[in-house]
């Protein structure tokens, strides 16, 4: 019998994880069935719950659940705990660990496969909401020399900074509050590239050098990463990587190997 995998969320027809799971687990020659599952939105403890007594081994979260998942976890990753979202769950004898692997995702698409190095960058995360909360500690490890949240409500971007104060340097306001600043590296996490929007950023806030990355991905580039390249971005890449690069941090969590990232970043973005 095949070890069972899946990842949960609501929507979930859209996800591509089954699709990169699947050649994780042909790449490495590992025994295993991953699907997708549809949760309702006020009964998702009981679905994970009937996944595991169907014998599933573990689950990727995605919206609107990781929140619900971090309270599920019996045991919690350092980066899960302190990002206080939980993106993957390993079902092991009764116990339930949460990892969040969206920060390792992200770091390791920037630097491995971008080959930009995040040590000594400007930094400037756009949003406060869950998908930021998961990165900061990530990034703040590879010692920049700042981390700058920008949320269009300061004082959620405040909170973040005093949540993280004590791993690194870091600032937060409005994004008019960064007016005159420019960076090295700005991420958007916010959810205005689902709906075709984007934040209003400041004129020049982009270095000549700047890398703007999209945690969302489309067939065309995001009206940010327009933005972007018409304000001197030098750089621009979308959300693709990270979410092979975060699966891959999964993958490891529940089978002990790293899979090949590059190879299917690249059947991914041939069916984008």
């Amino acid at each position: 019998m095949l070890d069972s995998y899946a990842v949960i969320g609501n929507p979930i027809a859209h996800s591509k994880s089954p699709l990169i799971h699947s050649a994780f687990a042909q790449q490495t020659n590992q025994a295993l069935h991953y699907g997708a599952i549809l949760a309702p939105l006020d009964d998702f403890r009981e679905t994970v719950e009937s996944f595991r007594q169907q014998g599933g081994k573990g689950l990727n979260v995605t919206v609107p659940f990781k929140l619900e998942a971090y309270q599920l976890a019996t045991r919690l990753t350092e980066r899960a705990s302190i990002a206080q979202a939980v993106n993957t769950l390993k079902f092991e004898n009764d116990e339930i660990l949460g990892d969040n692997t969206d920060g390792a995702g992200l770091v390791r698409d920037i630097e491995h496969n971008l080959e930009i190095s995040i040590a000594d960058k400007r930094i400037l995360l756009m949003g406060a909401g869950g998908a930021a909360r998961g990165v900061i500690l990530p990034l703040l490890q590879q010692k920049p020399a700042l981390l700058a949240i920008a949320n269009r409500t300061a004082q959620k971007a405040q909170a973040l900074q005093q949540q993280f104060d004590a791993y690194g340097h870091i600032a937060a306001g409005s994004f008019m509050h960064f007016s005159g600043e420019n960076f090295d590296i700005i991420v958007n996490a916010t959810s205005a590239s689902l709906h075709d929007a984007m934040p209003e950023l400041p004129d020049g806030i982009f270095a000549h050098t700047a890398l703007a990355y999209d945690m969302m991905y489309s067939h065309e580039p995001t009206r940010f990463l327009q933005f972007a390249q018409k304000n001197g971005a030098r750089q621009i890449a979308d959300g693709i990587g990270m979410l092979v690069e975060q699966a891959a941090e999964s993958f490891l969590l529940w089978r002990g190997i790293r899979p090949e990232t590059k190879p299917v970043i690249a059947r991914l973005k041939s069916f984008i």
